[in-house]
Formats: C-alpha cells, structure tokens, sequence
C-alpha cells in the first residue's frame, strides 16, 4: 500500500545529542575505541535511598495506576521542595508529574502554542526546544547571544524580540549547552521588560542542583509578577541521576492550565509509572542531599580540569560554566562547520562530541564532562592531537 504520514510527524528531527551518542555506541560495539563526550547523562548511580524506596513500593504491590497527575504525596513532596529551596508557593493542584522534563515540554507546548504563536527563544538553546515549538505549529523567534556577553540575552535583545505575537519566552538556568546561569539580578530585569505583558516564561531548571559558581535563583521567584506568568519545569534526572527512570514535573500557578494538560496527558500518557513515584519522594524530601551534594562537588572538579585542559589547546577556548555538566567550546578559528568538525573528530580520533548548529550555533561544539577524570583526559589529549593534525 501507499503509506501516507502526518507532515507534524514527518517534519519533526531527530534530537542531534541521541544522534550522535547513538552512533557512538555503534561504533563501539564493533569494537572500535569510542570515547563519548556527547550524552547529557550523569555517569553516577541513582542514590541507595532512592533504589530503597522503588524496591519497598515494589515489594508492597504498589503497581497499579495512579492519578494522572501523581499521587498526593508525590506532589506534596515537591511543593514542599518548591518552597524550601526554590521559594516558589506552588499548591498541589498547580502540580503535574510527567515523564521526565522533555515530556514536561511537550505538554506546556501543546497546551498554550497556537499556530503562528511566537515563542522567543535564546541561541544557542536544548536542541528540543525548537522542535517542539514546531511541532505546536508555533513560529520560533530565536535570539542570537554571544560568549563576550556569556551566553546570555539582555534586557534589550528581549525587548526588540517581542511583538504582538510573541506568546511565550523560554529560559534555561543553568544553561544546556553552555553552563551559564541567570543570576537574581538579571532575571529582574527580564521580569520587567515582561510586566504588563501576556507573555507566558517557561523557566527549564532540570540543572539547579548543578552550579558551582554562584547561587542558583528560580525564575519565579523574582517578584509576584514573575510567578503568575512563569512554569516551572524540574526534575530528578540530572540531580539525582534518575535519567531511565523518567521523571519530571511542571508547575504554574494557573490552575486552569494544569487542568487543561492533566487532560491532555489523561489520553496519552496518563500516570507516570508507580514505581518511580514512590522512589522519587525519597529524592526530593532531603534524604539523598548528601549523594546530590556528592555528585555535585565532582563534577565541579571535573569542569575546573576539563575547562584548564581545554582552554591549552591552541585554536580552542572555552569560557568556564557557572553550572550543568558541558563545555561549549568555540572552534571557529578552526571551522565554523561544527558538524564536519565532530564527524571527523570521531572519525580520526574516536571522540564524539555534538556539533554546535544542533544548538542553533556554528563554529562550536558541545563536550560533556559528566565522565570520569581519566576519559576527560585522555578525550582531551586526542582533541588537541586532532587539532594539531588539521
């Protein structure tokens, strides 16, 4: 027969970082010597007290569904750290639990992106983000950043952006893939170019637990203006090392919107496995702080080793992250062809890393130091022996 697809689905790309770590893995599997800089993955194991909590649910028989948006203590646990640590007022009902932060995405989108919708987004961005604004029909507005103003949009970059269609702007802190953190003042200032605006904020924070440089502000918080119009998305994969475990959360405080996409995910997903649920408040409540805390200070030495090493190589240089575990590293002296540059890296060298226009940005590539020291050093050392060569 004639196969005749939808155009959303056919449109939609591959995400470039699963690309890549993909062919990594094939490529080891047929025995080659791969190192892979490209997953954006603790290489740490899920806390004891975590496992602990996922095997006691199991061995309760607590496997049956649940409500869609999570059980109550579920959500409980997370308003509770919403307001510990956070000093965002998120009631229960402005709570849903989803499966992992992606799919925390992919319903906002869905449920506020109209066709011609304008979502502001900063470059270099997550490489889903754009994808999923197409996908909503929505139209992306992308502003351009730079590495003299570290990554990140100023008030006046927003301010020229906005018209009237401009719907939504999306914020990342700390930032995949360059690390960088909006501190309390900036985010000010963003807060009151959008007062007396409709424009929503959806403020991506799965890497709060990671900054290392700094103290870590929610969007939210800034001012009662901020949390109305501000969605919070978070999780437990990067803090916790729960990345196969899938579990995210958006919270907004319009109650009608949570409802809206406690429906949605009421016909496609509906609840979020029991299981990690359960494991998931024990992540949450305090009980693995000192694990988080842990991974935390090590990957803070791994990005001080990573960036000195980096920034030795004649023709690279990388400006140190504030959070999150990447080096986003210019290459442009080099080439602006950020793809053939990786390809041929993996190809000589066997490192893969990610090519810098899958984040909206030529003349960069994205390394990942969420590995141990000695692959840091070693992935480092063939880098420079790849530069040096071409």
């Amino acid at each position: 027969m004639q196969a005749y697809y939808a155009n959303r689905i056919t449109n939609l790309s591959e995400s470039i970082t699963i690309a890549i770590s993909t062919l990594a893995r094939e490529l080891k599997a047929q025995g080659k010597d791969i190192l892979s800089f490209s997953a954006g993955e603790p290489d740490f194991d899920t806390p004891q007290v975590i496992k602990d909590a996922a095997i006691k649910a199991i061995q309760e028989g607590f496997t049956k569904y649940t409500a869609t948006a999570g059980i109550p203590e579920l959500l409980s646990a997370i308003s509770e750290k919403l307001a510990r640590e956070n000093h965002l007022n998120y009631s229960t009902k402005e709570i849903i639990v989803n499966s992992g932060a992606k799919h925390s995405l992919f319903n906002v989108f869905q449920a506020l992106i109209d066709v011609d919708d304008e979502v502001i987004i900063p470059s270099p961005y997550w490489v889903t983000y754009p994808e999923l604004v197409a996908f909503s029909k929505g139209k992306n507005v992308f502003i351009e950043t730079s590495q003299e103003n570290n990554f990140k949009i100023t008030k006046e970059q927003l301010k020229a952006a906005i018209t009237p269609k401009t719907k939504m702007l999306v914020l990342t802190t700390p930032s995949n893939p360059t690390g960088m953190v909006y501190p309390k003042q900036e985010l000010e200032a963003i807060g009151e170019v959008l007062k007396n605006t409709n424009i929503w904020v959806l403020s991506d924070e799965i890497y709060e637990k990671l900054v290392y440089d700094g103290k870590f502000t929610s969007a939210g918080s800034i001012s009662g203006d901020m949390l109305e119009r501000t969605i919070t998305i978070n999780g437990l994969s990067k803090a916790a090392a729960m990345t196969g475990w899938r579990m995210g959360y958006l919270a907004s405080k319009d109650q009608k919107l949570c409802k809206l996409i406690d429906g949605l995910q009421s016909q496609s997903l509906s609840n979020i496995n029991s299981i990690t649920q359960k494991a998931a408040i024990a992540g949450l409540n305090g009980s693995a702080d000192k694990d988080i805390e842990n991974m935390r200070t090590a990957f803070k030495e791994r990005r001080d080793f990573a960036h000195q090493k980096m920034n030795a190589i004649e023709g690279l240089n990388v400006i140190k992250p504030d959070g999150a575990f990447y080096l986003f590293v210019n290459c442009s002296s080099i080439t602006k062809d950020s793809m053939q540059f990786c390809k041929d890296l993996l190809e000589q060298q066997g490192v893969a890393v990610v090519p810098g226009i899958g984040f909206g940005m030529e003349g960069y590539f994205r390394f990942s130091f969420a590995t141990d020291l000695q692959s840091i050093e070693k992935g480092i050392q063939r880098i420079a022996r790849f530069v040096t060569k071409n």
